[in-house]
Formats: structure tokens, sequence, C-alpha cells
């Protein structure tokens, strides 16, 4: 399997702004080095200390607020997409929110390490041995319990991807809903956990981040997304990703 496309890392140092509600089409995998991190779901949050790694599932919505300004948290993240974790596991699985467990531990680090080298064999051999290391704190995911269903959205939800780079009001994706307005934003908050235009903007910032190349120009791109300008682009980017566009593009 061709893994530089399904396996993404990012350092965030010294996070000083809340995460807005939000959710990951992968495995979002933290190990918090520094600080207190906060995750809050729907109805509850957990509190993950240094040393602890901290997962959310593919499409759980979640907000990270910052806990303390005067205690900066400072994490390094793996994505690994749903696709390679059944690859190597055999089967769709949900990871437990929070692991302490110095084997795992180290297979993350390693993990990381080997993916700043950019070097896919040793990647694939760190990434199996960091799988193997958290499988035990999975279970089988209930396919008829989807985190997310937009069974009776997904006109909308493909027509939003195909139009990403174009201008959306709640109004236009109302109509193509058939529902009013009001009817369409609680609908639709209801299958996803967002507000349409917070979705939007959500998906716009991932697509976004997907096409950032070492040569790429951060100015067209952020024009090609419909942001009113570099600056727009880059406080947004920085809300859902922890860096600015220039800072995660150096680090390709």
């Amino acid at each position: 399997m061709e893994l530089s496309s399904e396996i993404d890392y990012i350092t965030i140092e010294n996070q000083e702004v809340d995460f807005p509600r939000h959710f990951h089409e992968t495995f979002c995998i933290s190990l918090i080095k520094r600080g207190i991190e906060q995750i809050e779901f729907g109805t509850h949050s957990i509190l993950s200390e240094s040393g602890t790694i901290s997962i959310t599932n593919p499409y759980e919505v979640h907000a990270n607020p910052v806990v303390n300004s005067d205690l900066k948290t400072s994490f390094d993240t793996i994505y690994i997409s749903k696709d390679v974790m059944k690859y190597f596991v055999g089967n769709n699985i949900i990871l437990n929110t929070q692991i302490n467990e110095g084997k795992v531990l180290r297979e993350f680090l390693s993990l990381r390490n080997s993916l700043a080298k950019n070097n896919p064999k040793i990647n694939e051999t760190h990434l199996t041995a960091f799988i193997d290391a958290i499988h035990p704190f999975s279970k089988p995911k209930n396919e008829s319990g989807e985190m997310m269903d937009l069974t009776n959205l997904q006109f909308i939800e493909k027509f939003i991807d195909y139009h990403i780079k174009e201008r959306f009001t709640v109004n236009q994706l109302a109509q193509l809903a058939s529902l009013n307005k009001f009817g369409f934003i609680k609908k639709f908050k209801s299958y996803t956990g967002l507000s349409p235009m917070n979705y939007v903007i959500m998906k716009k910032v991932f697509s976004a981040k997907s096409l950032i190349t070492k040569d790429i120009n951060l100015s067209e791109l952020a024009y090609d997304y419909n942001f009113t300008d570099l600056a727009h682009f880059s406080k947004t980017f920085k809300r859902y990703i922890g860096i600015c566009p220039s800072a995660y593009k150096l680090k390709l």
C-alpha cells in the first residue's frame, strides 16, 4: 500500500488558540509533550497530561480549547487513514481515547521520527510496530452505529466536496436539500455535529492542506479556495490545524 498520502504528522508547540468543533476523516493520535490537552466531545471532555497519548477516531466531532493560557501545551500528532488502519488490522476499529503505556509511547516516537526522515520503507516498518502496539487498546467498530451518518444528506456532502473551492451559502445548500433554511441547519447539525458553514470551512481547510507542497504559492491557494486573502486563510488554517500554512509548508 502507498503510505505517503495515507499518513501525516504535525508538531504543535505552545498551543495558543482554541480549536473549534471539527472532525477528522483519519485517526488523530497525539502525544502530549508538555502541558495539558483538553478534548471536548458532545457529552463529555477528557484531559490528557504530558506523556499521555490522546486519540480521536474518524468523524468524532470535538473541540480542543486551551486549558490554561499560562501553561502552554505542546504535542505531536500522527494522522492515520481508516484504510491504512484496516489494512494492517484486518477490520474497522475504534481506539481508546487515552493510552498510557510505555510500549505505545516508544513506538509512537519511533514512527514520528521515521516520518520526519521521509523514508517509505522505514515508515512502513515503524507503522506496523505502532499499530501492533495500539491494537490491544481498540474494539471492533459497529458499522450500524456510525459516528456521523450522512445517509440522507449524501448529495449535499458530495456537492460540497466537488465544489469545495467555490463560495457557499446556507440558503444555497438548503435549496439543494429541498428544505427551508432553518430545517436544513437543524437536520445537518444533527447528522454532522457541525453547522453547515462550519462544516464547509473545515472541509476547505483540510482540502487546501492536502494540496500544500514545498513549491506552492500560498496566496494563490487562498484565493483558489475563496478566502479573502492570505491572512484570512492563514488565520483560519491555524484555527483548525494548529500552525499557519507557511509553517506547515516548511516541514514538507
